[in-house]
């Protein structure tokens, strides 16, 4: 059964109807402005079309207006599919689009600073890439949901060293009501190996960006992602 937001624009969207769609979320995708392929608005069609539920727009150095501009893309595809769109360390920037996502790396704003920009409204969440770090951010007051990794090194994130499927396996076993996305070079290929250590929620980029069918690519995420959890 596939569930969505109400149909309506990310702004109108109250808190309890973020924080359930959050819950039912299993798979987050991040991807640029598809700048170099010119195709925004159908791509995102495409991979919402196929399951992914939350798509966030990552994309380093981007002037304030430049990134404003993408989002309202962002919002608009999210809105026609009834999932969520998600701003990328700027708490300034979620709070000028309204969106209902905010997500925030180690080195930037504490949860309850970043809080206090944005409201009540938007959920937000931190990057884990160890597990003293998972379980400050289990703790961290504001924060609602966690990610972890990179499981394995990827080139979104040069220079950093992959965390390993350890980390993985201590959130798994880790006590938090907070959902949490393991993340970082998951692939098709990856996929069983991450679900074997408890993972019920993914974060992809390449495996679906890259992907010469992107909407197929996030079906057949979403298609073993809704599996792994009826098992």
């Amino acid at each position: 059964m596939v569930h969505r937001v109400p149909s309506r624009s990310m702004s109108e969207l109250s808190a309890e109807e973020v924080r359930a769609a959050l819950g039912r979320a299993r798979l987050y995708l991040c991807t640029d402005a598809r700048q170099r392929q010119g195709d925004l608005a159908d791509f995102l069609d495409a991979v919402l079309a196929g399951g992914v539920d939350i798509v966030q727009l990552r994309q380093k150095g981007l002037e304030a207006r430049d990134e404003l501009r993408h989002l309202e893309v962002f919002a608009e595809a999210a809105a026609r599919h009834g999932k969520l769109f998600a701003v990328n360390d700027r708490a300034d920037v979620a709070y000028a689009c309204g969106a209902p996502v905010l997500h925030l790396g180690q080195d930037d704003l504490p949860v309850p600073v970043a809080r206090r920009i944005v409201g009540d409204r938007p959920v937000i969440g931190r990057s884990t890439h160890s597990p003293g770090q998972f379980d400050a951010a289990r703790d961290e007051p504001g924060a609602d949901y966690l990610c972890a990794g990179p499981t394995w090194a990827t080139p979104t994130k040069p220079g950093r060293p992959a965390a390993g499927l350890d980390l993985l396996d201590h959130a798994s076993v880790a006590a938090t009501a907070r959902p949490w996305f393991a993340i970082g070079g998951i692939d098709s290929g990856r996929l069983d190996e991450v679900l074997a250590l408890g993972a019920r929620r993914v974060v992809v980029v390449r495996a679906i960006t890259e992907a010469e069918d992107p909407g197929a690519a996030a079906q057949d995420f979403a298609r073993r992602l809704a599996a792994a959890e009826r098992r």
